[in-house]
């Protein structure tokens, strides 16, 4: 099984390797908010909680960043179940779940490594990471990336033979959720109903939770229901994507 997971795994991020400029490439969106969305809300006195607006807005962006990357990250194994290079793995005697285990880890790697380039260019802007929140803030990021890769995996599987049930659905999930967790605006100053809506929202809870992580607010309940929230994802994803790989793509 170790074998077989090193194996999908340095496959996977072989093409990483050769082109390392693809990973900055890739975080175009949160670098475009970080740089431009973040300094418009610099000079807000306060927001969230009232401390310096970059401690509230740069957490928000690592959470968008973990949104966006992973989500898409099924793009690849669609493409190669539509290409058949997919088939040709599936006659060789590597294990099947070792197969979404190596893809999956591919991406745990590349989301480390984004939310520590996303941390360190943010510092001089004036961010203030406390040490040991920032390593647990890591950890729930991680977590919540890794269910949503093997989520992603899972629908890449789903939408054979024309793969458009694919675009379709990570179009229409991936916007709400953003809008509705309050990650670049209070989603307190919306309306009543917004506020209900965003409360059954569980990437609400994670961003809520990376945000008392960075301060170093280990004590606040936001952290237990933003690690529940991003553990119960990882589970179910990597649950029903490995059953999907094991029934056969």
């Amino acid at each position: 099984m170790f074998r077989d997971v090193r194996t999908v795994f340095s496959r996977e991020f072989a093409p990483v390797l050769r082109e390392p400029l693809s990973l900055i490439f890739a975080m175009g969106q949160p670098l475009l908010f970080l740089f431009l969305f973040g300094s418009i809300l610099s000079g807000t006195p306060g927001l969230g909680d009232g401390g310096p607006a970059w401690q509230w807005f740069v957490p928000g962006i690592l959470v968008m960043m973990c949104l966006s990357g992973p989500m898409m990250a099924g793009y690849s194994l669609l493409v190669e179940l539509l290409g058949g290079s997919m088939e040709r793995m599936l006659v060789t005697p590597l294990n099947r779940t070792a197969m979404l285990v190596g893809r999956t880890l591919k991406e745990f790697v590349i989301l480390l490594a984004q939310a520590v380039l996303i941390i360190v260019l943010a510092v001089p802007l004036g961010f203030r990471p406390h040490l040991a929140g920032a390593l647990a803030g890591l950890v729930v990021l991680v977590v919540f990336g890794t269910g949503l890769g093997a989520l992603s995996f899972l629908l890449a599987i789903r939408s054979q033979p024309s793969g458009q049930l694919f675009w379709t659905l990570t179009q229409m999930v991936l916007y709400p959720l953003m809008l509705l967790s309050g990650m670049m605006l209070p989603v307190e100053y919306g309306p009543a109903w917004l506020r209900v809506i965003a409360a059954f929202n569980p990437v609400s809870h994670i961003v809520d939770a990376e945000r008392a992580l960075f301060a170093g607010r280990f004590g606040e309940i936001s952290v237990l229901y933003g690690g529940v929230a991003a553990l119960a994802i990882a589970v179910v994803g990597l649950w029903l994507g490995t059953r999907a790989m094991r029934r056969g793509v």
